[in-house]
């Protein structure tokens, strides 16, 4: 069998700039797009807050709190959810707004029951300022440390709860609110999503909106509005949790764990947060950023050199690796 060979003009032109040379060559303008990416978000003017209006979940103490009195001051129309209105840090809210004109609003919020989510939409509806509603910020969260075995379902349902279902649960509430003014929603998160300490509870909730917050994200994009999550390592000390999980464990862990592992765990673990950021100010600067940026991120990391190192073996490296480490930072409280 012979072959013949098609002449030169029939040919097909070859292709210029193919395969792996033309990838190394375009690999420095990657390298130089996150530099051109921060320059234009540094040059590019900031949101104008007056006439827009945001609700946060979680505002009795904490990051809400302080991130109500920052947007009040900063002009915002802003609705705050306290789980008890008539604590102290709901009252310190409301001596705020006593001086803004009615740009500050007290409201009862538990994000766990669907009639308290939906009056607050109604309140945010009766008093929207002229441009209209800008952010949701999904703070709320309660957080603990235990071992699996030592907690109960009751606690494992009532932190998903709260954590992830109260946010999702508000979410797809203004979720209409925010497509029609092309708004912004922050979620609060927490490096513990990547990796556990003898908090597997607080961990598993966190991991779980972060995916959440990147799907809604992709989705939102086609309609304007941006999604952020604000991952801090920021954290209060549990001071008597011992006590509490040493009452609450069933005699089959009493019978497995003594109280001296039950302290020496929560003391460790006490130890391990005040090692974290204790600046609660860099997570609302964040916080504020998502929502004020003309390009805010979609992810804002607030936490130490040595935090974000542990999220980035954890992310690249073999899980093999990461449990070796976390392993030996438990190995040293020794069960009796």
């Amino acid at each position: 069998m012979c072959t013949r060979s098609l002449p030169a003009a029939s040919l097909p032109p070859r292709r210029r700039g193919g395969g792996a040379g033309s990838m190394w060559a375009a690999a420095p303008l990657l390298l130089l797009l996150p530099v051109l990416w921060r320059l234009w978000r540094r040059g590019a003017a900031p949101l104008e807050p007056a006439g827009r209006a945001v609700l946060i979940t979680g505002c009795d103490s904490g990051f809400g709190h302080l991130l109500a009195l920052r947007l009040h001051r900063l002009g915002f129309t802003v609705f705050a959810g306290c789980l008890c209105p008539g604590g102290e840090g709901a009252r310190r809210l409301q001596r705020e707004a006593a001086a803004g004109a009615g740009r500050l609003r007290v409201l009862r919020l538990d994000v766990t029951r669907a009639r308290d989510v939906l009056a607050a939409k109604e309140l945010v509806l009766s008093h929207l300022p002229e441009r209209g509603f800008w952010g949701l910020v999904n703070n709320a969260g309660i957080s603990t440390f235990g071992e699996t075995g030592w907690l109960s379902m009751e606690k494992y349902e009532k932190f998903a709860d709260v954590n992830l279902l109260g946010s999702i649960r508000t979410t797809l509430a203004f979720l209409p609110l925010l497509r029609k003014y092309k708004g912004r929603i922050v979620f609060m998160s927490s490096i513990i999503a990547y990796f556990s300490l003898g908090n597997g509870i607080y961990s598993m909730t966190k991991a779980a909106i972060e995916k959440f917050c990147d799907a809604l994200r992709l989705e939102m994009k086609k309609f304007g509005v941006r999604v952020s999550d604000v991952t801090s390592s920021c954290c209060m000390k549990l001071p008597a949790i011992s006590n509490i999980i040493w009452n609450e464990l069933s005699e089959e862990e009493k019978a497995v764990y003594n109280k001296e592992y039950v302290q020496e765990r929560a003391n460790f673990f006490n130890s391990i947060l005040s090692e974290g950021s204790t600046n609660g100010n860099e997570v609302v600067d964040a916080m504020v950023d998502a929502l004020t940026s003309p390009a805010p991120k979609a992810r804002y990391m607030v936490a130490k050199l040595k935090e974000k190192a542990l999220v980035f073996v954890c992310a690249l490296f073999p899980t093999v690796v990461m449990d070796s480490v976390l392993s030996y930072a438990l190995s040293k409280v020794k069960l009796a």
